[in-house]
């Protein structure tokens, strides 16, 4: 799949569910910030880990303009140098992200960094590094590339 290739439908599936479990976490008045950055910072450490600190930004980087050619609400969000993400609170708050779940944005950046991880990585290491971020959360069923469940 090449780099600028379509994300497939199941990775944006699977943004929204991860998501949405974000957004379902304890009580949403202990939840603070975006729900997006919530699970980006999830990423973010999980990632770093692998790829260095370098090596994860190059990728959300790439994700962000990605999603940004495809949901205009993105072109506020900014990457600065550290690998923090600004801007998706204010974008967020003002799509009444929480009560209508619109998670149009955030769902196109998610799923473009999935999509980049899923090039480099191949499903199932994809798969099993969020498996260890979002232990509970349901990932659907997802099959490795030998054809075993995942």
């Amino acid at each position: 799949m090449p780099l600028n290739a379509t994300i497939p439908t199941e990775m944006r599936d699977l943004a929204q569910r991860l998501l949405t479990y974000e957004a379902n976490l304890g009580d949403a008045s202990e939840q603070v910030g975006s729900v997006t950055l919530r699970a980006y910072e999830k990423l973010r450490r999980c990632l770093g880990e692998l790829a260095g600190p370098a090596g994860f930004l190059s990728l959300a980087s790439r994700a962000l303009a990605a999603a940004r050619s495809e949901t205009p609400y993105l072109s506020g969000v900014q990457l600065i140098a550290n690998g923090d993400l600004t801007g998706m609170i204010a974008i967020e708050s003002s799509i009444n992200f929480d009560k209508d779940g619109d998670y149009e944005a955030g769902a196109s950046f998610i799923s473009h960094l999935l999509g980049l991880l899923l090039i480099f990585l191949g499903q199932a290491l994809t798969i099993n590094l969020l498996r260890d971020v979002w232990q509970d959360a349901d990932l659907g069923r997802h099959r490795s590339e030998n054809g075993r469940k995942t």
